[in-house]
């Protein structure tokens, strides 16, 4: 397998994070998203959205949208739960991820290291700042009663979440009064096979 990533995105640690998990190898090839490598004709023929990542099965075929990957891969694997229920909530939590979470305090993230602080960039900032806030405390009441996200285990519903929560101080997000959060953090870390956000690929 390849991996089609730019090492400082949360989207591609995730499947990064999986991959480590399952002890699977792959080759990953870095795509400079910030001067437009996600953007080239031989990238859009991958991905016609322009994004990483890409995951490149060994057969060739591509798939994008990294929660879509992460189902992907957790198939027929303790990261995905065998119970229809489960496999549902794990989906509940990944579209919060991507709908509540994802575009307050990962977006945030990267506007503050790749933009010129502006007064726009800055007034966008600060927009995104009390939603942010608000799915950190929605993490912080479920987790404050559940280990994990679904049923009590480890599964792509905390690695998808994982991603961009432990790197939301890069935001303007602290999350040192959110126990619960801090607490899960560690969980995951300790999972074996855990990688750091920057760690090369296996």
């Amino acid at each position: 397998m390849k991996l089609y990533d730019f090492r400082p995105s949360g989207n591609g640690y995730k499947i990064r994070l999986a991959l480590a998990f399952l002890g699977l190898a792959y080759e990953c090839v870095e795509v400079d998203i910030l001067s437009g490598g996600s953007r080239t004709p031989e990238f859009l023929r991958m991905n016609p959205n322009g994004r990483i990542p890409v995951l490149e099965l060994d057969d060739g075929t591509m798939l994008a949208e990294s929660n879509a990957i992460l189902f992907f891969l957790a198939e027929g694997t303790p990261l995905l739960p065998a119970k229809r229920i489960g496999r549902a909530r794990v989906l509940q939590w990944m579209f919060f991820e991507q709908y509540s979470h994802e575009p307050y305090i990962a977006t945030s993230r990267f506007m503050r290291q790749h933009r010129e602080q502006t007064e726009d960039v800055v007034a966008d900032l600060q927009r995104r700042y009390e939603p942010g806030v608000a799915a950190l405390g929605v993490m912080e009441r479920h987790l404050s009663e559940h280990e994990f996200f679904v049923d009590g285990t480890f599964s792509i519903a905390d690695i998808a979440l994982y991603a961009y929560t432990h790197v939301a101080p890069e935001g303007g997000f602290a999350i040192d009064s959110y126990p619960s959060i801090l607490r899960w953090l560690d969980r995951v870390r300790a999972q074996p096979g855990h990688v750091a956000i920057g760690a090369a690929a296996a």
